[in-house]
């Protein structure tokens, strides 16, 4: 495992609960073009998680990440406060990343909570949203607008 970082305040429980989480929302991504498939696993304040998986279409940007199809079901039910994400793929040698895309769509339910970057056997790395997206665009940036 890795050392904590201290924007982030899980308990074991939760860490190990929100990585065995995306690596099983991994198992039913769709995935038939990249053959890159990923899972995510989304905790909300209120202690629920949320998983999701990519899923490709013919037309590739019709596609979406793991990160935001999670997202998009909390956000469904009514959820849109988040502690902390994680997310897995295949990948064995590197820590998965999310894209530009999922990072705004992140950002815009804050910047101070935690995502988890795994790799297959369970190890991470945990970084902020704020030290994945720096210098970023959200929501209060359109509020002093007005």
């Amino acid at each position: 495992m890795a050392l904590e970082h201290p924007a982030c305040n899980l308990d074991v429980k939760h860490v190990q609960q929100l990585v065995l989480s995306s690596q099983e929302a991994k198992k039913t991504a769709y995935c038939p073009y990249s053959r890159f498939p990923v899972g995510a696993a989304l905790l909300t304040g209120s202690g629920r998680i949320f998983s999701g998986c990519n899923v490709e279409n013919a037309c590739y940007p019709l596609g979406i990440c793991a990160e935001r199809t999670a997202i998009q079901k909390a956000i469904s039910e009514g959820h849109k406060d988040f502690r902390a994400i994680a997310i897995a793929s295949n990948l064995q040698d590197d820590f998965i990343s999310p894209c530009g895309a999922c990072r705004q769509v992140m950002r815009e339910f804050g910047t101070n909570w935690a995502v988890y970057m795994t790799k297959p056997d369970g190890t991470y790395i945990i970084r902020t949203v704020q030290e994945l997206l720096p210098a970023s665009f959200g929501p209060e940036d359109l509020q002093k607008m007005q």
